[in-house]
């Protein structure tokens, strides 16, 4: 049982990282655009999607917790504040979502939400992620460390990493689903971060090496991890030459390829660590009782309904947007008759909504 659930675990983190990576990254391509057309596609492309992505992060952290306790404890203590600011982005940027739309003279207000929420969130996403690969102090089954250990130059550098690698997984998903103009400026997007993700893979190899990191050596112990690392460079190969041809639907799979293949081979290069390198998968496991109880409700039916949802979902809203669902001439319309009527009412000449 304790392999099910470390798998369970594993496969609903890489479920969230794909999934809200990419609508994280739409969000924080959001704040780089000035145009309300182009805002719209964007908003338009993850809405029937981008609240159900996030379950996949409240599955994880449930399993965690139920299953490996001990380390739900340990990591919880170690990350407090990187968390705590992750759960503020994301709520924020979901507040921002649905209030954007109900507002205009504030609207401003709530697209700088709305992109500030998706980059925190992904920036402390990184940096825990950096953390917890330099080492989270240990001392038996309980955190050790000070409360801003997470603040070295390697988590943030994985923060900033990991920040441009959402923005190119968003970018990747928009170029399937949006109008030929947006299609356009995201090409030229794309190809600036391409080079941002390769700059960042080079920084931390360069810093891993120079500084010994731990997860080098098991690299070195275990050599077919190296599969994994060629199955993404074949994938990362696969996209540039998509991008070059203008073939625009390879590129969202072959970057969810390439994240598939990083979190595999860290998740391999761990093993049998939940938190490297001080606490085992065995050490930090519940009562065998416990991990069966969890088996019957979670394991044959939350899960599978939750994929199911997703996938149906998904099945739904594919494809390119449809003219129908932008509906910008619509809302402009009301705005302009109510502008109009407010200003008559008033005896003021009416001005009309840019």
């Amino acid at each position: 049982m304790i392999i099910f659930w470390i798998i369970m675990i594993a496969l609903t983190m890489l479920a969230y990282v794909v999934l809200d990576g990419f609508d994280l990254g739409v969000g924080i391509l959001f704040g780089f655009t000035r145009k309300e057309n182009y805002r719209r596609e964007m908003l338009t492309a993850i809405s029937p999607v981008w609240d159900g992505n996030e379950t996949w992060l409240v599955i994880t952290g449930t399993l965690l917790f139920g299953a490996f306790p001990i380390a739900y404890g340990a990591l919880l203590s170690a990350f407090y504040l990187p968390l705590i600011i992750m759960l503020a982005g994301l709520i924020l940027r979901g507040v921002a979502f649905e209030y954007r739309y109900k507002s205009t003279s504030t609207r401003w207000i709530w697209d700088t939400a709305f992109w500030g929420g998706s980059l925190v969130a992904t920036f402390m996403q990184g940096l825990t992620v950096g953390a917890l690969v330099q080492g989270v102090p240990l001392l038996g089954n309980r955190f050790a460390g000070d409360m801003t250990f997470w603040l070295g130059r390697f988590p943030l550098l994985c923060g900033l990493g990991l920040s441009f690698g959402y923005t190119l997984l968003g970018a990747a998903w928009l170029v399937g689903k949006s109008s030929e103009a947006l299609r356009k400026s995201l090409r030229r997007t794309i190809s600036f971060l391409v080079l941002a993700v390769l700059l960042f893979f080079a920084m931390t190899l360069s810093y891993s090496l120079r500084h010994h990191l731990e997860v080098m050596q098991r690299w070195s112990e275990r050599p077919m991890l190296g599969f994994l690392p060629l199955l993404g460079l074949i994938a990362a190969l696969v996209f540039i030459r998509a991008l070059a041809k203008s073939r625009d639907r390879w590129l969202f799979p072959m970057a969810s390829m390439v994240f598939t293949a990083a979190f595999l081979t860290f998740a391999g290069s761990f093993w049998p660590y939940i938190i490297p390198f001080g606490l085992t998968v065995y050490q930090a496991a519940s009562p065998p009782s416990s991990l069966v109880f969890m088996f019957w409700g979670l394991g044959i039916l939350a899960l599978p309904l939750t994929a199911a949802y997703t996938m149906v979902a998904y099945r739904i809203f594919r494809g390119p947007l449809q003219e129908t669902e932008l509906e910008p001439e619509a809302e402009l319309a009301l705005q302009t008759v109510v502008r109009k009527a407010e200003h008559l009412a008033t005896g003021q000449s009416p001005t009309l909504p840019a």
